[in-house]
């Protein structure tokens, strides 16, 4: 058998590749699927404002996106999306979430609510911290 080791930096590999894992995840997985999630706040025109985009797992609301505007912060629309991301995940049986913030975005606005820092990744990408927060719902 003839096999070579080949660099393949395109989406469409690490596609494929993650397309594996999930086909193997399935099979220990049975009946367990990701559902996606999101809410957003648009205008009248249809212009996105705010919004917060995950998914849910089993007894996990995965969150991996939250923005607000910045003409639109500190109106508590953050809150209204989180707080509605989570009760959603509740009806759907999440026990759970899950999130990561950068030291210079939300960690201090996602402790407000209950989150707890699990891990930090530090030096990420170089000279940043990354955390990874867990909340009980």
């Amino acid at each position: 058998m003839n096999l070579s080791l080949i660099n393949d930096e395109s989406t469409e590999f690490a596609d494929a590749v993650k397309q594996k894992i999930v086909e193997f995840n399935q099979a220990q997985w049975q009946g367990l699927s990701r559902k996606n999630l999101g809410i957003k706040l648009q205008d009248a025109e249809g212009k996105l404002l705010a919004g917060i985009s995950g998914k849910t797992f089993g007894n996990w609301l995965l969150i991996d996106y939250l923005w607000v505007d910045d003409a639109l912060r500190h109106q508590k629309i953050g809150t209204r999306l989180l707080l509605e991301a989570e009760s959603q995940a509740k009806a759907r049986g999440c026990q759970f979430a899950l999130l990561d913030t950068l030291d210079f975005q939300a960690k201090p606005f996602y402790e407000r609510y209950g989150y707890r820092v699990q891990w930090i990744q530090q030096a990420y990408p170089e000279t940043d911290s990354k955390f990874f927060m867990v909340k009980a719902l």
